[in-house]
């Protein structure tokens, strides 16, 4: 984005800035094209964010396109999910976002001029029986009986499957290239199968649809794309991109694919099959339930843009695979809410404190500020009244010896108020629960700092019991309680690491009043327990609000850690 700095150099701006040097005008033009069969994830934000950031850094263009050549896993809600995903990442394609469906007749065409060049040819042998006939790594493949038809033969045949006259599964067509290769991609790929499924955009027209690696190399070639960004798994299929550039005539472009390393993250799985797999077995609640790494889930949690663009300036762009720290994450998140996050004191696991020499119904109104980090985030009005809240872990009846919050006999500060000294409590005979707390305050520590200079070491945030908003706050922990959910054990698959712990909610919490009047997404920092985000969830009787990560900063520790 132009308000942050640009990436770091890496191996591909290294690509690209030798390329123009040797050709001055060239443009760069780059694409993010996502299959839309799932919701995007936080390792499609590092290829949203390279993308497009190159375009802009170099002044160049980035398309958005929908690769949809599987009707069968494809629909209209993940269309929008993705649209909405990325414009929300910052990033504008202006009138560039186009479908692989548009193309549908190009690509026919085209299939039917390498029929033509003898290129490609229809192929009868079942899918096991295709598997079978390609080989191993070390073992070569055989050719179809069907590889050799003639060109009449092929054209008519292929014409026939775009009419619906075969089922499903019975025919394909092929690219004819090499089944000695030792490149399995090259043992004659699959350019066309039957599928007669209706397609989100083009409804039951289509009886063929094109193979991603066809689809996807002749969609860059048309768009004119110059750099054909993708992750290691395609690497492979390298020279199969290369041979569909090489073999179809008249492309408006020729684009050069470059490979990186896909994100890989602690405590989390990015395939998009085992996201969806969580979905309909529901583990999880949805595609943007906060546990989730999808870039829907990571915005209802609180996650913002600029941090995820932070994050992956952070983490680079390499050859090399490797396990990200989710830790860095959160960091790069705490560093954007601690400048711009609304402070507010929510009392999660109340208990009531009633100060005896505070006047019975008088309402002292204080004056606090929004964002200490801000200079310009302005003040609130916070009330402070005879009886307060205050978390039931501030207060011990037999501290041990390192404990400094309330206790009786001891001084404390409330914080942004008075000091107040614990005199009495209450508690059950039966249970032995604390059921409220007796104190005194000293009116001349306004503010919770002491005319005379005395100090005290306890410090507690707290809710007035007359104004409180009551609330939920949901608490998050990691998904996964291994490190690496997609390194199993034998015996073992990835869910059985789902972490049982994942999602605690705390339904009668206390919440100052001044959170009321917030919107949806909106972040605060509940103060001492870290920033959280108001969900979509709540309604006018009841707010809701899922804590987004916490105050300690665990990257920065590890960091230190390891230069230790």
């Amino acid at each position: 984005m132009s308000e942050e700095t640009p990436a770091p150099t890496n191996f591909i701006k290294n690509i690209i800035s030798e390329d123009l040097a040797h050709n001055s005008e060239k443009k760069i033009h780059t694409r993010f094209p996502p299959e839309p069969n799932g919701y995007l994830h936080i390792g499609h934000a590092k290829s949203i964010v390279l993308n497009f950031g190159l375009a802009e850094e170099y002044t160049g263009k980035c398309n958005l396109r929908m690769d949809d050549t599987n009707p069968t896993k494809e629909n209209e809600e993940y269309v929008q999910s993705i649209v909405e995903d990325v414009k929300w990442l910052g990033y504008d394609w202006q009138d560039r976002l186009y479908y692989a469906s548009d193309y549908y007749e190009k690509l026919y065409e085209i299939a039917l001029g390498l029929i033509r060049d003898g290129k490609a040819y229809v192929c009868q042998l079942t899918p096991e029986q295709t598997r079978e006939y390609r080989g191993t790594l070390t073992k070569p493949g055989t050719p179809s009986p069907y590889r050799d038809r003639s060109v009449e033969e092929n054209l008519s045949l292929f014409e026939e499957m775009r009419q619906g006259k075969f089922p499903d599964g019975s025919h394909t067509l092929r690219a004819k290239i090499d089944m000695a290769s030792g490149n399995l991609n090259m043992r004659d790929p699959v350019m066309y199968r039957i599928m007669k499924a209706e397609h989100h955009r083009t409804g039951d027209a289509w009886k063929i649809y094109p193979m991603y690696d066809y689809a996807h190399v002749i969609s860059d070639a048309l768009e004119d794309i110059t750099y054909s960004l993708c992750t290691l798994e395609f690497e492979d299929h390298r020279p199969l991109y290369n041979w569909f550039l090489e073999n179809v005539a008249g492309l408006p472009g020729t684009p050069r694919q470059i490979e990186f390393a896909r994100l890989n993250l602690s405590y989390t799985v990015l395939s998009k099959r085992k996201l969806s797999e969580l979905v309909s077995s529901g583990l999880v609640k949805s595609w943007d339930d906060p546990r989730m790494p999808t870039i829907a889930g990571l915005r209802r949690r609180g996650f913002t843009p600029k941090s995820l663009r932070k994050f992956c300036y952070m983490i680079g762009v390499s050859k090399a695979d490797n396990l990200v720290e989710i830790a860095m994450l959160e960091f790069a998140l705490r560093e954007d809410l601690n400048q711009n996050a609304r402070r507010a004191m929510v009392v999660m696991n109340p208990l009531k404190v009633i100060i005896d020499n505070f006047p019975e119904g008088k309402t002292e109104w204080l004056e606090v500020e929004n964002n200490p980090e801000d200079p310009n985030s302005g003040t609130r009005r916070v009330p402070f009244t005879r009886e307060i809240y205050i978390e039931r872990e501030d207060f011990q009846e037999d501290p041990p010896k390192k404990y400094f919050r309330m206790a009786p006999g001891r001084e404390v500060r409330f914080m942004k108020a008075y000091y107040v000294t614990c005199i009495d409590y209450k508690k059950d005979p039966r249970t032995g629960e604390i059921l409220e707390v007796h104190c005194t305050y000293d009116p001349k520590t306004r503010g919770g700092w002491s005319e005379d200079g005395r100090k005290v070491k306890g410090t507690s945030h707290w809710v007035s019991a007359q104004y409180a908003v009551e609330g939920e706050v949901r608490l998050y922990e990691h998904l996964f309680t291994k490190e690496n959910p997609e390194q199993v054990e034998e015996g073992k698959e990835y869910k059985d690491y789902i972490n049982e712990n994942s999602l605690t909610v705390l339904k009668h919490c206390k919440m100052e009043p001044s959170i009321e009047q917030s919107e949806v997404g909106e972040h605060f920092q509940f103060l001492r327990m870290g920033y959280f985000c108001k969900d979509k969830d709540s309604r006018s009787h009841r707010l809701v609000f899922n804590k987004t990560v916490g105050l300690q900063d665990k990257w920065a520790k590890m960091q230190k850690k390891n230069k230790g």
